[in-house]
């Protein structure tokens, strides 16, 4: 769905929902709850077991999915749950958690686990879970990674996504175009570069094609490509 970062600059926001082997659904980045939503998971049969907030962003919906889905194991990084205490957003416990000191030893439920592999970049300035889809060989990245314009998410908005001064500026740091973005990952997003490199490998050992960002258009071909080249300082 359209989404605008400061109200100017036109990012964009996507969830992602994983149809686990199982046959239910782990929902990453949950966005702003609609009739549209809803209408997709219930196509996709409904049975959301699992809720990722990702980061130190993409968890300001999690309250209303967590509302629909009371059992859904939620997923997310250390310190969010207290983030959003000074926020005044509704306090939900944390069933897993992701942080600098255990992220080798979390162990995920077997459900989740059969499927997918996680990443937690925790020197990342938000703090970023990134998930790999074995079957699929799809990335899924909330903040790691962009790819503006957001053509697909304004597709319905009768809006430009690629007019205005800011959108250009923003372009600079979040397109797959240029250098600019390997740069921005350098020198803005990576706040302890061992430790931000160490992930960065960590997700290149990992065999995927596609790869799905919050913020812009899905990579629907030569993902890992484009990865080691976005990251190449980091590897």
């Amino acid at each position: 769905m359209p989404f605008l970062r400061f109200g100017k600059i036109k990012m964009g926001i996507r969830a992602t929902a994983i149809k686990l082997s199982s046959g239910n659904l782990a929902i990453f980045s949950p966005v702003p709850w609609t009739s549209d939503v809803e209408g997709t998971l219930k196509s996709l049969g409904g049975n959301v077991n699992f809720l990722i907030a990702p980061d130190y962003e993409h968890h300001m919906s999690l309250g209303p999915w967590k509302a629909k889905f009371p059992n859904a194991v939620v997923i997310a990084v250390e310190g969010l749950r207290e983030k959003r205490a000074k926020q005044g957003n509704e306090d939900i416990i944390i069933d897993v958690t992701f942080g600098k000191d255990n992220k080798r030893q979390v162990k995920l439920p077997e459900e989740l686990a059969a499927d997918i592999e996680v990443e937690y970049f925790d020197a990342h300035a938000n703090k970023e879970i990134v998930v790999l889809h074995r079957e699929d060989k799809t990335l899924i990245t909330a903040d790691l990674m962009f790819n503006l314009p957001p053509n697909e998410q304004f597709s319905k908005a009768e809006v430009d996504a690629t007019s205005g001064f800011w959108q250009r500026f923003a372009a600079l740091a979040a397109s797959i175009n240029g250098n600019g973005q390997q740069r921005f990952l350098w020198h803005v997003l990576a706040k302890d570069k061992a430790s931000f490199s160490e992930s960065a490998k960590m997700v290149n050992t990992w065999s995927f094609n596609k790869i799905i960002v919050a913020h812009g258009d899905v990579i629907e071909t030569g993902g890992k490509e484009l990865y080691e080249q976005l990251f190449a300082w980091h590897l």
